[in-house]
């Protein structure tokens, strides 16, 4: 049995490092969205704080309150996507365009 060292590590996944985007389109796909709403509203179901300053935030699922989170782009997550030949890029929810674009709630 081998153990893997972290040069091991290192040589089989390599971060892409640069100020924009590099790996995928530049927009937030629809499953990354699904992804992070979906774990978003399970967050503020569960007690988490809403990061937003709005009047009856009460009356709004907490499905709604993620969609709104996202567009504002208050949300602290990033998006690791990796290439085939073991290469990703970690990219920062504020750093992609086109939000508010996909959806409308």
């Amino acid at each position: 049995m081998a153990l893997i060292t972290d040069e091991d590590a290192t040589e089989k996944e390599l971060e892409i490092v640069s100020k924009s985007v590099k790996v995928g389109p530049d927009r937030i796909t629809r499953f990354e969205r699904a992804r992070i709403v979906g774990a978003r509203a399970l967050q503020l179901s569960m007690g988490a704080p809403v990061l937003l300053q709005m009047e009856n935030l009460e009356a709004k699922s907490p499905l709604v309150i993620a969609e709104m989170e996202l567009r504002a782009k208050i949300l602290p997550l990033s998006i690791r996507r990796e290439m085939p030949n073991r290469t990703f890029q970690v990219i920062p929810l504020q750093k992609l365009r086109d939000i508010q674009a996909l959806r409308e709630v």
